[in-house]
Protein backbone atom coordinates (compact mmCIF):
# COMPACT_ATOMS: atom_id res chain seq x y z
CA UNK A 1 0.00 0.00 0.00
CA UNK A 2 1.58 3.54 -0.99
CA UNK A 3 1.23 6.36 1.80
CA UNK A 4 1.79 9.72 1.11
CA UNK A 5 3.99 12.21 3.35
CA UNK A 6 1.71 15.02 5.03
CA UNK A 7 1.31 18.60 2.97
CA UNK A 8 2.50 20.70 6.20
CA UNK A 9 6.01 20.09 7.37
CA UNK A 10 6.51 18.58 10.71
CA UNK A 11 8.55 21.02 13.30
CA UNK A 12 11.12 19.25 15.79
CA UNK A 13 13.16 20.27 18.36
CA UNK A 14 16.89 19.52 19.28
CA UNK A 15 18.29 18.69 22.55
CA UNK A 16 19.87 21.23 24.36
CA UNK A 17 24.08 21.82 24.25
CA UNK A 18 26.33 24.73 24.62
CA UNK A 19 26.28 27.40 23.47
CA UNK A 20 28.29 29.05 20.59
CA UNK A 21 27.80 32.52 21.06
CA UNK A 22 27.53 32.81 25.06
CA UNK A 23 29.50 31.80 27.99
CA UNK A 24 27.33 29.18 30.27
CA UNK A 25 24.31 29.33 28.18
CA UNK A 26 22.29 25.64 26.83
CA UNK A 27 20.82 26.41 23.25
CA UNK A 28 17.73 24.87 21.61
CA UNK A 29 16.66 24.59 18.02
CA UNK A 30 13.39 24.25 16.57
CA UNK A 31 13.48 22.64 12.90
CA UNK A 32 11.70 21.23 10.31
CA UNK A 33 12.81 19.16 6.90
CA UNK A 34 13.40 21.38 3.65
CA UNK A 35 12.97 18.80 0.66
CA UNK A 36 10.33 17.89 -2.18
CA UNK A 37 9.31 20.14 -4.50
CA UNK A 38 8.07 22.54 -2.22
CA UNK A 39 11.86 23.25 -0.82
CA UNK A 40 11.86 26.56 -2.86
CA UNK A 41 8.52 28.25 -1.10
CA UNK A 42 9.00 26.63 2.27
CA UNK A 43 12.54 28.36 2.63
CA UNK A 44 11.42 31.70 1.05
CA UNK A 45 8.54 31.73 3.73
CA UNK A 46 10.53 30.40 6.29
CA UNK A 47 13.17 32.65 6.30
CA UNK A 48 10.61 36.19 6.46
CA UNK A 49 10.10 34.37 9.96
CA UNK A 50 13.66 33.97 11.63
CA UNK A 51 14.12 30.84 10.30
CA UNK A 52 17.96 29.56 8.48
CA UNK A 53 18.99 26.90 6.08
CA UNK A 54 21.78 24.27 6.68
CA UNK A 55 21.69 21.72 4.31
CA UNK A 56 18.50 19.97 3.96
CA UNK A 57 17.17 21.99 7.26
CA UNK A 58 15.20 24.88 8.27
CA UNK A 59 16.29 25.89 12.08
CA UNK A 60 15.60 28.53 14.50
CA UNK A 61 16.95 29.10 18.42
CA UNK A 62 14.53 28.05 20.55
CA UNK A 63 16.27 28.27 23.78
CA UNK A 64 14.17 27.63 27.06
CA UNK A 65 15.13 30.46 28.71
CA UNK A 66 17.35 32.85 26.43
CA UNK A 67 15.90 34.78 23.11
CA UNK A 68 18.98 36.48 22.45
CA UNK A 69 19.60 35.88 18.87
CA UNK A 70 18.04 37.68 16.49
CA UNK A 71 17.77 37.22 13.16
CA UNK A 72 18.87 40.11 11.02
CA UNK A 73 18.78 41.46 7.35
CA UNK A 74 19.88 44.64 6.05
CA UNK A 75 17.51 46.44 3.86
CA UNK A 76 19.45 47.44 0.69
CA UNK A 77 17.92 50.65 -0.68
CA UNK A 78 18.33 52.40 2.95
CA UNK A 79 21.57 50.97 2.78
CA UNK A 80 24.35 53.64 3.42
CA UNK A 81 27.94 52.47 3.67
CA UNK A 82 29.93 54.08 6.59
CA UNK A 83 33.31 55.67 5.90
CA UNK A 84 34.83 51.90 7.42
CA UNK A 85 32.65 50.44 4.47
CA UNK A 86 33.89 52.52 2.16
CA UNK A 87 37.56 52.32 3.41
CA UNK A 88 37.27 48.17 3.37
CA UNK A 89 35.66 48.30 -0.13
CA UNK A 90 38.49 50.12 -1.13
CA UNK A 91 41.24 48.14 0.15
CA UNK A 92 39.31 44.99 -1.90
CA UNK A 93 38.46 46.10 -5.14
CA UNK A 94 40.91 44.30 -6.86
CA UNK A 95 39.32 41.28 -6.27
CA UNK A 96 36.94 39.21 -8.77
CA UNK A 97 33.58 37.86 -8.23
CA UNK A 98 33.42 34.31 -9.15
CA UNK A 99 29.65 33.28 -9.20
CA UNK A 100 29.51 29.29 -9.32
CA UNK A 101 26.88 26.30 -8.77
CA UNK A 102 27.19 24.54 -5.36
CA UNK A 103 29.79 22.15 -5.73
CA UNK A 104 32.25 21.41 -3.31
CA UNK A 105 36.60 22.01 -4.81
CA UNK A 106 39.71 21.01 -3.00
CA UNK A 107 40.62 24.36 -3.40
CA UNK A 108 37.27 25.03 -1.11
CA UNK A 109 38.12 22.99 1.42
CA UNK A 110 41.65 23.85 1.74
CA UNK A 111 40.48 27.81 2.09
CA UNK A 112 37.65 26.35 4.47
CA UNK A 113 40.13 24.07 6.87
CA UNK A 114 42.66 26.85 7.01
CA UNK A 115 39.79 29.66 7.99
CA UNK A 116 38.79 26.70 10.95
CA UNK A 117 42.22 26.15 12.14
CA UNK A 118 43.16 29.83 12.42
CA UNK A 119 39.78 31.15 14.06
CA UNK A 120 37.51 28.72 14.41
CA UNK A 121 39.67 25.62 16.33
CA UNK A 122 37.08 24.96 19.40
CA UNK A 123 34.15 25.63 17.16
CA UNK A 124 31.52 23.10 16.74
CA UNK A 125 32.96 22.27 12.48
CA UNK A 126 36.56 22.09 13.54
CA UNK A 127 36.11 18.27 12.71
CA UNK A 128 34.61 18.40 9.76
CA UNK A 129 36.14 16.64 6.54
CA UNK A 130 35.97 17.11 2.95
CA UNK A 131 33.16 14.62 2.92
CA UNK A 132 31.05 16.67 5.42
CA UNK A 133 32.18 20.05 3.94
CA UNK A 134 30.79 19.36 0.34
CA UNK A 135 27.17 18.19 1.93
CA UNK A 136 27.63 21.60 3.54
CA UNK A 137 28.14 22.86 0.11
CA UNK A 138 25.78 20.20 -2.22
CA UNK A 139 22.76 19.35 -0.27
CA UNK A 140 20.66 21.88 -0.61
CA UNK A 141 17.50 21.71 -2.46
CA UNK A 142 17.01 24.91 -3.23
CA UNK A 143 18.30 27.90 -5.29
CA UNK A 144 22.14 28.30 -4.32
CA UNK A 145 25.46 29.69 -5.26
CA UNK A 146 28.79 29.71 -4.34
CA UNK A 147 30.56 32.95 -4.77
CA UNK A 148 34.31 33.27 -4.89
CA UNK A 149 36.21 36.24 -4.50
CA UNK A 150 39.46 35.95 -5.90
CA UNK A 151 43.03 38.33 -6.05
CA UNK A 152 44.03 37.99 -9.45
CA UNK A 153 47.53 39.17 -8.30
CA UNK A 154 48.06 36.47 -5.73
CA UNK A 155 49.95 32.64 -6.86
CA UNK A 156 46.87 31.69 -4.92
CA UNK A 157 44.02 33.70 -5.24
CA UNK A 158 41.37 32.49 -4.15
CA UNK A 159 40.55 34.77 -1.15
CA UNK A 160 36.99 34.10 0.48
CA UNK A 161 34.12 32.54 -0.34
CA UNK A 162 30.39 32.35 0.46
CA UNK A 163 27.41 29.72 0.15
CA UNK A 164 24.06 31.75 -1.16
CA UNK A 165 20.83 31.01 -0.89
CA UNK A 166 18.43 32.72 -3.47
CA UNK A 167 15.32 33.96 -2.19
CA UNK A 168 12.48 35.62 -3.87
CA UNK A 169 12.88 38.79 -1.90
CA UNK A 170 17.03 38.40 -1.18
CA UNK A 171 20.02 37.12 -0.89
CA UNK A 172 20.87 34.82 2.62
CA UNK A 173 24.74 34.12 3.33
CA UNK A 174 24.33 30.62 4.78
CA UNK A 175 28.28 30.41 5.51
CA UNK A 176 31.33 32.38 4.98
CA UNK A 177 35.09 32.10 4.86
CA UNK A 178 38.35 33.42 4.00
CA UNK A 179 41.98 33.09 3.72
CA UNK A 180 42.80 33.89 7.53
CA UNK A 181 46.06 35.76 6.86
CA UNK A 182 43.67 38.15 4.79
CA UNK A 183 41.68 39.30 8.10
CA UNK A 184 43.55 42.64 8.33
CA UNK A 185 41.94 43.13 4.93
CA UNK A 186 38.38 42.95 7.08
CA UNK A 187 37.04 40.07 3.84
CA UNK A 188 33.93 38.77 5.93
CA UNK A 189 32.69 42.57 5.38
CA UNK A 190 33.47 43.07 2.33
CA UNK A 191 31.53 39.44 1.71
CA UNK A 192 28.55 41.32 2.85
CA UNK A 193 28.96 44.69 1.06
CA UNK A 194 29.20 43.37 -1.94
CA UNK A 195 26.28 40.88 -1.76
CA UNK A 196 24.69 44.26 -0.81
CA UNK A 197 25.94 45.25 -4.24
CA UNK A 198 24.74 41.99 -5.66
CA UNK A 199 20.94 42.28 -4.56
CA UNK A 200 20.41 45.69 -6.04
CA UNK A 201 21.55 44.50 -9.41
CA UNK A 202 19.09 41.57 -8.95
CA UNK A 203 15.91 43.40 -7.64
CA UNK A 204 16.02 42.30 -4.48
CA UNK A 205 15.25 43.56 -0.86
CA UNK A 206 16.94 42.14 1.44
CA UNK A 207 20.33 40.76 2.44
CA UNK A 208 20.05 38.18 5.41
CA UNK A 209 23.09 37.72 7.56
CA UNK A 210 21.76 34.94 9.58
CA UNK A 211 22.03 36.09 13.56
CA UNK A 212 23.06 38.56 15.36
CA UNK A 213 24.05 38.24 18.86
CA UNK A 214 24.09 41.26 21.31
CA UNK A 215 26.95 40.39 23.88
CA UNK A 216 28.98 37.75 21.36
CA UNK A 217 32.33 39.57 19.95
CA UNK A 218 31.45 36.86 17.24
CA UNK A 219 28.25 38.46 16.00
CA UNK A 220 28.87 42.22 17.67
CA UNK A 221 29.70 43.46 13.48
CA UNK A 222 26.60 42.85 11.83
CA UNK A 223 25.34 45.79 13.73
CA UNK A 224 27.83 48.14 12.25
CA UNK A 225 25.44 47.47 9.23
CA UNK A 226 23.24 50.46 8.59
CA UNK A 227 19.83 49.97 7.59
CA UNK A 228 19.70 46.66 10.27
CA UNK A 229 16.69 44.58 10.92
CA UNK A 230 16.24 42.01 13.87
CA UNK A 231 13.50 39.61 13.85
CA UNK A 232 11.55 40.38 17.39
CA UNK A 233 8.16 38.69 18.72
CA UNK A 234 7.11 37.70 15.26
CA UNK A 235 7.82 40.94 13.03
CA UNK A 236 10.91 42.52 11.33
CA UNK A 237 12.03 45.78 12.97
CA UNK A 238 14.73 49.03 13.02
CA UNK A 239 17.34 47.44 14.87
CA UNK A 240 17.88 50.90 17.42
CA UNK A 241 20.97 51.25 19.42
CA UNK A 242 22.31 47.22 20.11
CA UNK A 243 23.26 48.10 23.39
CA UNK A 244 19.62 48.30 24.34
CA UNK A 245 18.90 44.75 23.97
CA UNK A 246 18.97 42.00 26.80
CA UNK A 247 20.99 39.14 27.10
CA UNK A 248 19.73 38.57 30.25
CA UNK A 249 18.03 35.24 30.49
CA UNK A 250 14.08 34.31 31.78
CA UNK A 251 12.21 31.36 32.28
CA UNK A 252 9.50 33.39 30.37
CA UNK A 253 11.61 34.52 27.36
CA UNK A 254 10.48 31.78 25.04
CA UNK A 255 6.66 31.26 23.91
CA UNK A 256 6.12 27.21 24.87
CA UNK A 257 7.08 24.93 21.65
CA UNK A 258 3.67 24.34 20.88
CA UNK A 259 2.61 28.08 20.62
CA UNK A 260 5.75 28.91 18.80
CA UNK A 261 4.90 26.11 15.87
CA UNK A 262 1.30 27.22 15.82
CA UNK A 263 2.42 31.03 15.57
CA UNK A 264 4.38 29.68 12.22
CA UNK A 265 2.75 30.94 9.12
CA UNK A 266 2.89 28.31 6.26
CA UNK A 267 2.93 29.13 2.62
CA UNK A 268 0.39 26.80 -0.10
CA UNK A 269 3.07 23.53 -0.48
CA UNK A 270 -0.06 21.72 -2.71
CA UNK A 271 1.57 22.43 -5.66
CA UNK A 272 0.30 23.69 -8.52
CA UNK A 273 -3.05 21.19 -10.06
Amino acid sequence: MRHTLPIAPQFYVTAPQSCPYLDGRRERKLFTALQGDQAEKLNNSLSKQGFRRSQNVLYRPSCTDCAACLSARIRVADFAPKRGHRRIAKRNEHLMRNPRSAWATEEQYALFRSYLDARHAAGGMADMDVFEFAAMIEETPVRTRVIEYRDPNAEEDLAAVCLTDILDDGLSLVYSFFAPELQKNSLGTYVILDHIALAIEAGLPYVYLGYWVPGSDKMGYKASFPALEVYVNGQWQNIGAPEDYSTQTHPLSTDPIAQQVAQITLPDLRGDT
